[in-house]
């Protein structure tokens, strides 16, 4: 199979984009892998694929696939990348899209300085719903909001369409990312894995961020991981409601008032684009 792609990234965050609104593409686990792998293939922390959608309303539908073949229900990151993906192939002319994933309706706004605004949903904070399973814990309150004590440390458990872990560090950039990170995503009190944040607050309207991915490792940014981290520290009383949000690949603003959704502006920009044998 002979694929057209286009290599797309978002604050460091990177994609491979594949347009299947002419003809339906179809990816084992395998050929994803292949995708995203940088040494074999065209290299991207995930996979975008494209779609109309069928719903009354809604403009496109689009899968998202890590790098290690899995498919997965959500990527801010991505949802940024997909906006201007569909702008700039001429699929649509409109400034603000509608767009579904596996498990959500997300709006998606181009902005005039050429920066993307997602409306990335309501936070979900049950953790049935995350899912993440309590039983036996007690949980440290602060400020309202739960922080569980689990083996590598109190997080906040809640999900912003896909699950997520966020723990406050000190320095953001000796934190031990690579030897927590893996322990928080595999915990099996999480029964569908974990996003792992790891969170340092600079003020009450900047923190920085570093993501440890669920199937995909520490990625540059995570879209989704800033808005539950920003989501978390405003529940927990340490943030306000505007927040940017310093990663390794840049910065994103988050804006939550408290309930209902959170709001998640950024870059994104194509890098290439090309044709792969599968």
């Amino acid at each position: 199979m002979r694929l057209r792609f286009t290599k797309m990234q978002g604050a460091g965050n990177d994609f491979v984009v594949l347009d299947a609104t002419r003809a339906p593409i179809e990816l084992t686990a395998e050929q994803a892998r292949r995708l995203g792998d940088r040494r074999f293939g065209v290299g991207a922390d995930q996979i975008l694929m494209v779609e109309r959608s069928a719903t009354p309303g809604v403009d496109f539908r689009y899968r998202i696939y890590n790098n290690s073949g899995d498919e997965v229900e959500q990527c801010g990151n991505g949802a940024r990348c997909f906006v201007r993906y569909v702008h700039e192939r001429g699929l649509t002319d409109k400034t603000a899209v509608k767009v579904e994933t596996m498990n959500r309706l997300l709006e998606l706004r181009l902005q005039s300085d050429g920066r993307v605004t997602v409306d990335m949903g309501a936070p979900e904070f049950d953790p049935a719903q995350v899912p993440f399973d309590p039983s036996g814990l007690e949980p440290h309150r602060v400020g309202g909001f739960e922080l569980w004590p689990l083996e590598v440390g109190d997080v906040a458990v809640l999900s912003m369409g896909n699950p997520h872990a966020v723990q406050r560090v000190d320095d953001v950039d000796i934190a031990h990312v690579e030897s927590i990170g893996p322990r928080v995503e595999q915990h099996s009190r999480f029964p569908n894995k974990v996003n792992a944040g790891f969170m340092q607050v600079v003020a009450r309207n900047r923190i920085k961020l570093r993501v440890y991915e669920r199937g995909a490792g520490e990625t540059l940014p995570c879209g989704t991981g800033a808005c539950a981290a920003v989501v978390a520290g405003i529940r927990l009383g340490w943030l306000d409601a505007r927040v940017d949000v310093q990663a390794r690949g840049g910065v994103l603003t988050i804006e939550w008032p408290g309930r209902g959704s959170a709001l998640m502006t950024g870059p994104a920009e194509t890098v290439f684009e090309g044709e792969i044998e599968l």
